[in-house]
């Protein structure tokens, strides 16, 4: 990090904290997900686009703040409309990503389980279930996350946050 040139240091910090929001993020997206889904019983490709509105929501405030709090001479109107069109485009990313892996990962989620030791699931209680549909929607969703992730800082920086130093 000491080879780095001070703005490299500011943009790594950067970085960072929008991948810290990102996890910030992220525990909405799932768990707004998961609620709509497995409990609330919601179709899963849109508890998947709703989850998204949830956490872009969320990103938008702390990367507004925390992240970026050096962009400032952008109204706050023409930012979050910035974001959310970037966001949005990262949607239409996100939803067929997720549409194509969800049956590959509920395959393979199951296959796995079937491969685990008996003892191993026999262990489980009966309050923690391992259900390959959902433990495959959530990786299916993980790769769909990590595939906008780039997308969305990429730009957001180019374009949303382009008056911060």
């Amino acid at each position: 990090m000491n080879s780095l040139s001070p703005r490299g240091r500011r943009e790594l910090a950067r970085f960072m904290k929008f991948s810290v929001v990102g996890v910030i993020g992220a525990v909405v997206d799932f768990g707004t997900f998961n609620l709509l889904n497995s409990i609330l019983g919601l179709w899963s490709l849109v508890a998947s686009v709703l989850s998204f509105i949830a956490a872009v929501t969320s990103n938008f405030i702390w990367n507004r703040f925390w992240t970026y709090p050096d962009s400032r001479s952008k109204p706050i109107r023409q930012q979050a409309f910035q974001f959310a069109l970037v966001n949005m485009i990262g949607l239409a990313i996100r939803t067929p990503v997720f549409a194509f892996t969800e049956m590959p990962m509920i395959r393979l989620t199951e296959r796995f389980l079937r491969a685990l030791p008996s003892s191993i699931l026999s262990a489980n209680t009966s309050s923690i279930q391992l259900d390959p549909v959902i433990l495959g929607r959530n990786f299916a969703l993980a790769v769909a996350v990590i595939v906008v992730l780039f997308w969305n800082f990429g730009v957001n920086r180019i374009w949303t946050y382009s008056d911060a130093p």
